[in-house]
């Protein structure tokens, strides 16, 4: 079916599942660590990803920013959920002082195509790594589960992803005995989500904005703008957008999420990717996930922790490794002269350890050899 420039088949439902390997362990952690609300966090990415499916028609992903969602998940004792309101309302401002100023259009000319496809490579790489180590951790669940969908990948009349999404869960009833009884022990409880506004401390404040929310800037920078709106022009020419307009986004989305108990969001050129490599064209896998999101977050708020066991660790891990792979393989094949080929490569390699300081170096380095300071020819 096609409404509204969107389709809605088989192959949009398997692509909205393509970005489940970053989603579900921070959506988890969020809400089992640090106790916020499951409605909340759900309602905020089921509302952002109809918003973006309706609003962008194209595959482009909602994720939580990864960096927050590290320091939070890793320092529940000293994180606490108003210095996460806090950060994702100081993200939200920032983004969006940024795109109604154009600095982050200045910022995009400054940046070289080099800096942004190494950044996009080592995204890739990374998610390979994280995929690979997740996959390590049930390495008999997870092998067969690469297999299958190598094998299936490129058959739209029996899609992968919902093929893998149903041995997952096989094994995952047949690994843990209690899921089964848990899971008939679910009841629908229809329940409206409220405004969470949390009671604020200064201590919440220069948490949310030193700790989470600064770090986070470049990460965001580099990979939910620069390298988001790339890979998204490359694959949807007929669906242009602007650094800019990825900018005002950011800040809507995350000033809007903020007072519904949501967590800091971001796009992300990875998580496209994985949408993309299972199946989405268009922005109907963003709205059927969505819808999906939201009728947990009103039905089955309190049972997330339960339903999400049905997606084992080391299926998530080959979800994240094809969609490295996929995000990876975009670089290959464009003719650079040898020292934008080392600035890629360069930009790639620091990409691995930590984006922000990846944009940095890709940066610092093309200049200087452009600017005849270094001579990487």
């Amino acid at each position: 079916m096609k409404l509204g420039g969107n389709e809605y088949n088989r192959s949009e439902l398997a692509g909205a599942f393509g970005d489940l390997g970053t989603l579900i362990p921070f959506v988890v952690g969020y809400i089992t660590i640090n106790g916020l609300a499951p409605d909340g966090v759900l309602v905020g990415f089921g509302l952002l990803a109809v918003a973006t499916g309706l609003y962008f028609r194209t595959p482009l992903s909602v994720q939580p920013m990864k960096a927050i969602a590290t320091v939070a998940v890793t320092h529940p004792q000293s994180i606490t959920p108003g210095a996460i309101f806090v950060s994702a309302a100081v993200t939200g401002l920032f983004w969006l002082l940024m795109g109604i100023t154009g600095a982050v259009s200045w910022l995009a000319a400054l940046t070289s195509r080099p800096v942004v496809r190494g950044i996009i490579l080592g995204l890739g790489l990374s998610f390979v790594l994280e995929g690979v180590n997740l996959m390590q951790r049930g390495a008999l669940i997870a092998v067969p589960g690469a297999l299958l969908t190598f094998a299936l990948l490129g058959r739209p009349r029996l899609p992968a992803m919902l093929v893998l999404l149903g041995y997952g869960a096989v094994i995952a009833v047949a690994l843990d005995a209690t899921l089964v009884h848990d899971l008939r022990k679910l009841a629908p409880a229809f329940r409206l989500p409220g405004l969470h506004l949390p009671v604020l401390s200064w201590a919440d404040v220069m948490t949310g904005t030193l700790v989470l929310a600064i770090p986070q800037a470049a990460l965001t920078l580099g990979n939910a703008v620069l390298a988001t709106a790339e890979e998204h022009n490359s694959l949807f020419p007929h669906r242009r957008i602007s650094v800019r307009l990825l900018a005002l986004d950011h800040g809507l989305m995350n000033l809007a999420a903020a007072p519904l108990g949501g967590v800091p969001m971001c796009r992300g050129a990875g998580g496209m990717a994985g949408h993309v490599r299972f199946g989405a064209r268009t922005g109907g896998a963003l709205v059927i996930l969505g819808v999906i999101l939201l009728f947990v977050a009103l039905f089955y708020a309190d049972s997330v922790a339960t339903l999400f066991r049905l997606f084992p660790v080391p299926v998530l891990g080959v979800i994240l490794f094809f969609g490295g792979v996929e995000l990876a393989a975009s670089v290959n094949g464009e003719p650079y002269p040898r020292a934008e080929r080392t600035v890629l490569v360069v930009t790639a390699g620091v990409a691995l350890w930590n984006m922000g300081a990846a944009y940095l170096a890709g940066l610092l380095l093309y200049h200087a050899n452009r600017n005849g300071y270094l001579r990487l020819d």
